[in-house]
């Protein structure tokens, strides 16, 4: 898929899979919106990629999306920018682990607000006018936590689920628009995530973020709706195909148990 000279807005964009986005996606001519909390390490991957590609525009804006109303606020500094987004990369996404009896409440709704609400809304906000133009991208980063429940991670589990599920009918919804929508379900990876969580756990069998992104593009000149990275990954998502909920549940329970 030709990207060069568009706008791509990526979020969680300071590291892990978001980062190596920008760097592929700057690879292939695309100018860039770099969105993270973190405006030290936005800056500092902004000098790196312009050093290498300094014909591109990169613009960073340093944003705390798990906050009511972070999506429209966002779209704001991005129209003062005087940006038009073509793809849009919603990559931002936390996960709580432990059993959700003991876990705080705000702390959740601000993972939902974060790995859903806030994907939505700018989901809503910039796929009108690539429909208009008949031409975008909208890759939203599920995870193969999307295809069963995930005891342990109950919440950001049914929030990949939810993400899936909206991407896939979107995918159906634009079919023929000329906007590509994608869902990328990695399994674990080698980020900062497992480190937020504060557990050590899936700590085999982990993929980095560039064998992650390199499926996500490849996908892209594809037309399946959803992508899983990595074999095993595959073979993992495709199982509550075939196993009853019980030992799904207890399968799924055992995997993201601390390490």
């Amino acid at each position: 898929m030709d990207l060069k000279n568009d706008t791509a807005l990526i979020t969680g964009s300071s590291g892990g899979i978001g980062e190596e986005f920008a760097v592929q996606l700057a690879r292939r001519g695309a100018n860039l919106v770099l969105v993270a909390r973190r405006a030290d390490k936005l800056a500092a991957l902004r000098d790196r990629l312009l050093q290498t590609h300094p014909g591109l525009q990169v613009d960073v804006v340093a944003a705390d999306l798990s906050l009511p109303g972070s999506a429209a606020d966002l779209a704001s500094k991005v129209a003062d920018l005087g940006r038009q987004v073509d793809v849009l990369i919603n990559n931002a996404g936390v996960g709580l682990h432990g059993d959700f009896v003991g876990q705080d409440v705000a702390t959740n709704a601000a993972q939902v607000q974060l790995n859903c609400v806030t994907l939505t809304e700018l989901t809503g906000i910039y796929l009108p006018a690539m429909t208009a133009a008949r031409h975008g991208v909208v890759l939203n980063v599920a995870s193969t936590a999307s295809f069963q429940p995930t005891p342990g991670m109950a919440v950001y589990g049914a929030t990949k689920a939810f993400v899936l599920s909206f991407t896939e009918a979107l995918w159906k919804e634009t079919s023929g628009s000329g906007v590509r929508v994608l869902a990328l379900c990695p399994g674990a990876t080698e980020t900062e995530f497992f480190a937020r969580t504060g557990e050590e756990f899936l700590t085999s069998g982990r993929q980095t973020s560039k064998q992650v992104v390199d499926v996500a593009m490849a996908a892209l000149d594809k037309s399946s709706p959803t992508v899983v990275s990595g074999l095993a990954n595959q073979l993992l998502a495709s199982g509550y195909r075939f196993t009853p909920r019980r030992v799904m549940l207890e399968v799924s329970q055992r995997l993201l148990k601390s390490h």
